[in-house]
């Protein structure tokens, strides 16, 4: 599949994740005041672009879920790697397991990637936003870790730049 779209229905999934257990897209869409999910991919725990970009959204996570967006970080790294990351960092959002790259390829998420002028396959460093009715409301892709979640927040009007 490839990425997806602004309006596009996003697929439903399931995970594992800490420290909750498990996440179901559909679930946390259909939950009372819920405006949205950021699901973002990043590509190794405790990796420093990943730290920086997972800190990024644990600082703005009260901003985010006051406004109604619930997040939830995707990688393809084991639970045990995910929990340590965690806890390393304080992290208040459910952090998903997708070991099989399931999640991230249905959503655009995996595919070539160019490193050092080799390319191969990998996880896309990404952010899709999933709406009422499960309709993509935003998709970014090959997006840098540091000040994107700024960047998105400024896109979902929760903070205006001075």
């Amino acid at each position: 599949m490839g990425q997806l779209a602004v309006g596009d229905k996003a697929p439903d999934f399931s995970v594992e994740t800490v420290p909750t257990g498990g996440f179901t897209l559909s679930e946390a869409l259909a939950q009372p005041g819920c405006k949205g999910v950021i699901v973002y991919f990043y590509p190794k725990a405790s990796t420093p672009g990943c730290t920086k970009e997972a800190c990024d959204f644990r600082d703005s996570f009260e901003p985010l879920k006051a406004a109604g967006y619930t997040v939830i970080g995707l990688s393809p790294d084991k639970l045990s790697a995910l929990e340590k990351f965690a806890n390393n960092h304080a992290l208040s959002f459910p952090l998903g397991s997708d070991p099989d790259k399931t999640v991230a390829v249905d959503y655009g998420a995996w595919g070539e990637k160019k490193n050092y002028g080799r390319m191969f396959l990998g996880l896309i460093r990404s952010t899709i936003v999933v709406g009422a009715g499960g309709l993509v409301t935003h998709a970014f892709y090959n997006v840098k870790a540091t000040g994107h979640v700024e960047r998105l927040k400024n896109v979902l009007s929760l903070s205006v730049k001075a």
